[in-house]
């Protein structure tokens, strides 16, 4: 791969192949259940807490998130009904389990999450207003020449790298396996890069001289294809999306690192939402016991 990508691009089908994927990006984050039906943020202990909206009433036990249901209350997790009281276990890091509820004819759910170190509850309602009163992202207009050659850098291991999260008080933990680096109208950048989704596949988080202008201020992302065996991928920044914090105070989205802080302005991909859900309670993690 040389580092020049878009010489012999046909503009048209590049507009059109991004108009399909951002197209099914919108229809995605817009599930019925997705983040844009969250409700609310709970951090969760001993002592025991009704949700809004929500069937059980929930504490942390022993043997984890643990949660009572009255007499005709319900949830189902994984085509289980669960009744009574239930002991949802070890959650790993970073990781979530949803059980889902019905009330009357509207569906809900409960996501239970570990988050830096904290237990947190959000529950969510298809019936949310913010969900019907969605009308979509603004964007930048496509251009290839926002799709930049990168050459991935491994590190010997994977480096652990602490991030600031969208809520006050809380940090992340992710694995760096490397840094990417490419060139911008003669300049070179280089950005730490975590795993992405799929086995090789890469994600960075970055801001940019537009965020907090015309770009959502604290991050956005992009996920970058695997790197060929010489290490060359690329950046289409075209794709750059915002994060669940964007829309809607109850996030724990991470913060780019450091060195992640683009000094030129990437004039692409994802602009910042028109709207976004408010919390009338101050959103601040609550101290780990150590």
């Amino acid at each position: 791969m040389t580092t020049t990508l878009n010489s012999d691009v046909d503009r048209a089908v590049f507009g059109r192949e991004w108009e399909d994927w951002h197209r099914t990006h919108e229809t995605r984050r817009a599930d019925s259940l997705g983040f844009f039906a969250i409700t609310g943020l709970h951090w969760l202990g001993a002592d025991p807490i009704t949700l809004p909206g929500a069937p059980g009433t929930w504490h942390l036990g022993p043997d984890g998130v643990v949660v009572e249901l009255a007499e005709g209350e319900s949830l189902t997790l994984d085509g289980v009904t669960i009744t009574g009281t239930h002991a949802f276990g070890e959650i790993a890091e970073r990781g979530s389990v949803t059980p889902t509820f019905t009330d009357g004819e509207v569906a809900g759910a409960v996501e239970i999450a570990i988050r830096g170190g904290h237990t947190i509850l959000r529950p969510r309602r298809a019936d949310h207003p913010f969900l019907a009163e969605y009308s979509g992202t603004p964007t930048y207009v496509p251009n290839p020449r926002w799709r930049v050659a990168a050459r991935f850098r491994p590190f010997e291991a994977p480096v652990p790298t602490e991030v600031g999260a969208a809520v006050d008080g809380l940090t992340h933990v992710y694995d760096a396996p490397g840094v990417l680096e490419f060139s911008w109208r003669g300049e070179e950048f280089s950005l730490t890069a975590f795993e992405g989704k799929a086995p090789g596949d890469l994600l960075v988080l970055f801001t940019d001289a537009t965020s907090g202008i015309t770009t959502y201020a604290a991050n956005r992302s992009v996920g970058i294809d695997a790197p060929d065996a010489d290490g060359w991928t690329a950046i289409d920044f075209n794709r750059a999306v915002n994060l669940p914090c964007a829309y809607t105070d109850f996030a724990t989205c991470p913060l780019p690192p450091e060195g992640n802080r683009l000094p030129i302005g990437i004039e692409a991909g994802e602009k910042t939402p028109l709207a976004r859900v408010i919390s009338n309670a101050e959103l601040v993690a609550p101290e780990v016991a150590a």
